[in-house]
């Protein structure tokens, strides 16, 4: 099975922000360089996030999306919109300590985002496109390539993110 996984585009929140289920709109420039950029096969299915900054990318793209909420990124709770330097340092500090089952903000913790996207992944039927964020870009990476969820939610921890907006992945 082939998935292509491509990454929203630059969402419209200020540097430094925390965000991950907040339903940011992108800027219609970032769309546009996004769609200029993707070079994808016709004729796959596509699947999206629900969240607009997934969902307009999608749109443009085919008529027939699937949205999927497991696909939507990790929820951080009270961290959600806040600065990540006025977040106590306790707080950052507890999760990276237990980053596969802290809540940040007593939102999700990486397992149970883990947990729904090996759900997802485990339903597809065969090639997709999949329109996601770089939190689920990596759990999907780790679910392709065999792992079971609490190894999934452990790789994806541990590995720093270098996804940049609008680009592909394919698996």
């Amino acid at each position: 099975m082939k998935l292509i996984l491509v990454r929203h585009p630059q969402p419209l929140v200020a540097p430094g922000v925390c965000y991950g289920s907040t339903d940011l709109a992108v800027a219609p420039e970032q769309l546009e360089r996004t769609l200029a950029a993707l070079q994808l096969p016709a004729g796959l299915p596509i699947y999206s996030s629900p969240l607009r900054r997934c969902a307009e990318l999608a749109a443009r793209l085919s008529a027939d999306v699937i949205h999927d909420a497991r696909l939507a990124e990790m929820h951080f709770g009270a961290w959600e919109m806040q600065p990540w330097d006025a977040i106590p340092r306790a707080d950052i500090d507890a999760w990276a300590a237990d980053m596969v089952h802290y809540r940040p903000g007593g939102g999700d913790n990486v397992l149970h985002m883990a947990e729904r996207i090996a759900a997802f992944h485990d339903e597809l039927k065969g090639d997709a496109i999949i329109i996601c964020h770089a939190g689920t870009m990596r759990l999907l990476r780790a679910r392709h390539a065999g792992l079971p969820p609490a190894e999934m939610a452990l790789q994806a921890a541990q590995t720093a993110h270098q996804i940049p907006y609008g680009s592909t992945l394919t698996l």
